[in-house]
């Protein structure tokens, strides 16, 4: 079956809760196990407040964009921001890097974002925003034996 959502929301960091329990009470109707829910909300943190802080360097006035596709054990979730944009980014990729070190940013974002989806997409141009596409299956579970 395939069902699919869209959200957008000011680029504020009080969102990014809301984005990432919206997301996962979405997803919900996957029956996923909580290590997938938790990845996934974790994902999303990331990806949100990456558009925040970086895309739109803390700027309320800025829209956060969602869209998430679910088919059949498929997630396909879209995060995108129409912020400054990535220059490099396979340097942006690279753990640990952070444009934002006076924020405390660890520059882990895009590592976990890797590690905890199937798959990973980054497009992004100076001045036009970026598009990141991550891509999960979702394990079914086995129902009990007695």
């Amino acid at each position: 079956m395939r069902n699919e959502m869209q959200i957008q929301f000011s680029a504020l960091s009080q969102n990014e809760s809301f984005a990432r329990v919206t997301v996962a009470a979405f997803i919900a109707q996957l029956d996923p196990t909580m290590d997938e829910l938790t990845e996934i909300k974790t994902v999303v943190s990331e990806a949100v407040t990456n558009a925040i802080i970086h895309g739109y360097e803390q700027n309320p006035a800025g829209i956060v964009y969602i869209s998430v596709t679910i088919d059949d054990d498929m997630i396909d979730l879209i995060i995108r921001d129409n912020g400054v944009g990535i220059a490099d980014i396979e340097e942006a990729r690279q753990p640990l890097f952070t444009t934002k070190p006076d924020l405390e940013r660890s520059g882990m974002g895009f590592t976990i974002m890797e590690n905890f989806m199937d798959k990973l997409e980054v497009e992004s141009h100076p001045g036009s925003g970026t598009t990141i596409r991550l891509i999960k299956y979702v394990t079914k579970k086995k129902a009990l034996c007695n």
